[in-house]
């Protein structure tokens, strides 16, 4: 039995005792699942009826779970209450490569059943009301490349992550071969995310010494998200448990970064085809040449959504696959924007996001831009062709700090997502540039050791 479960069926297998464990989860800002694991006899009983609480500085801490000042929802001087986590039952799932076990995926709430703003998830699902509201869905896809090391995750902590063992020596990119050296590992993550609902659709090599990419069939854009959280964490723990370490963050090494291609399309809410014309010569409607209209306008000050770390901006190099200019082209892997597919196919890849990005955020983003062009009816500038990366255009922001000042600054972000949003990750950006900028880091050693 297969995800999606429901409630009757976990039921049934807890009384068995097949099942014993529900993990609750709510995805951070960090784009990391946190929770609690539950017995399953008191989820049934107790957890299920009214959810479980978890603290509200779960969204107001760095990514070492330190508490930090600026966050309006939660502080010391309001104490650290609690919020609650409910499950979203569409979304229960086995996880079965952790025995006995399933999966629920929450709403964050405050104890009065409000929602809480600043939590990805809802703000995904307001960007999906809007979007219904308007007549359309969306289909997402993403792309998430990784890099594997033959070493284990408390071996690469204890080597400072220098000296590790990659699983491919070479460029395998697209290699049978390359991807034969580590089958057994990429075999067991592809068939237990099959195990948990997802459509997995292929994997190959890629550039980077032993990085590869798992790709999974489009689906609307909560699910897409929530199925790519549960994946992310789902692979490291599978390579954990089989002696590896995998990385999804952005740029690893001055090699090729990992990226997460974003795929996205508007269907209307019974599938039709509202971004497709055939009599076009790029295949677009009216509506499509809107929705990217929307997505070059608004790219510049959405960065920080895609590409929400210090280290994401070392990605942006010419000729590196990821991209410098904002541009939109068809099948154009130097532009920012990659029109691909026809017809039913057709849709916009986003190509700034990497493999650490918070999909929830990034997907709200990708729809509120969209949307955004199509209400103001924006027009679409002429397609690219060519190099992009030497081409006179606008540009990805190189830093997170400017990225951080562009989301602040931004009228259009306050309207859309409000101000208590913007707020909250301007704040984020502000706690990542303020530690990075006390860190002192091994470019800095090498360079002034000895010489000064």
């Amino acid at each position: 039995m297969t995800a999606p479960l429901s409630l009757d069926e976990l039921k049934k297998l807890v009384k068995s005792g097949e099942i014993d464990t529900v993990v609750v989860v709510m995805t951070d800002m960090q784009g990391r699942l946190v929770g609690k694991r539950i017995h399953g006899d008191f989820f049934i009983d107790e957890i299920a009826h009214h959810g479980t609480e978890g603290c509200n500085y779960l969204l107001a801490v760095d990514v070492d779970m330190n508490t930090v000042p600026g966050y309006s929802m939660s502080s010391w001087d309001k104490g650290y209450a609690d919020f609650a986590l409910i499950p979203d039952f569409k979304t229960l799932r086995r996880i079965t490569w952790q025995p006995g076990a399933v999966m629920v995926t929450a709403d964050v709430q405050w104890l009065d059943g409000t929602d809480v703003v600043a939590s990805p998830r809802q703000i995904l699902k307001k960007q999906v009301a809007a979007l219904e509201k308007q007549g359309f869905k969306a289909l997402v896809g993403t792309e998430l490349e990784f890099i594997v090391f033959n070493d284990t995750y408390e071996e690469a902590w204890q080597k400072g992550y220098k000296n590790l063992n990659p699983s491919n020596l070479y460029n395998v990119d697209y290699s049978i071969l390359g991807g034969s050296r580590l089958e057994p590992l990429l075999r067991s993550i592809r068939l237990h995310m099959a195990g948990a609902g997802m459509k997995v659709e292929s994997v190959k090599g890629e550039c980077n010494l032993g990085q590869h990419e798992i790709a999974f069939k489009y689906d609307e854009a909560l699910t897409t998200c929530d199925n790519t959280v549960v994946y992310k964490n789902g692979a490291k723990e599978i390579a954990s448990d089989m002696g590896y370490a995998l990385t999804f963050m952005a740029k690893f090494n001055e090699r090729e970064g990992n990226s997460s291609h974003i795929h996205l399309s508007f269907r209307g809410l019974k599938d039709e085809l509202v971004m497709a014309d055939d009599k076009d010569p790029q295949g677009l409607s009216e509506i499509g040449k809107q929705f990217i209209a929307g997505q070059l306008a608004h790219a510049r000050e959405l960065t920080l959504l895609f590409a929400p770390n210090i280290n994401s901006y070392k990605r942006f190099v010419p000729g590196s696959f990821a991209p410098t200019a904002i541009r939109w082209g068809r099948d154009n892997r130097t532009c920012a924007f990659r029109l691909v597919g026809h017809g039913k196919s057709l849709r916009l890849e986003n190509r700034i996001p990497g493999g650490d990005v918070n999909p929830y955020l990034a997907v709200a983003g990708i729809m509120a831009a969209g949307l955004d062009g199509i209400n103001k009816k924006m027009k679409l500038e002429p397609i690219f062709e060519g190099n992009a990366y030497v081409s006179d255009s606008p540009r990805v922001p190189s830093s997170m700090l400017e990225a951080r000042n562009l989301w602040a600054e931004s009228a259009w972000v306050r309207e859309t997502f409000g101000k208590d949003v913007q707020d909250h990750y301007t704040n984020f950006a502000d706690v990542e540039i303020a530690a990075f900028g006390k860190a002192v880091t091994d470019w800095e050693l090498f360079r002034n050791f000895e010489r000064f």
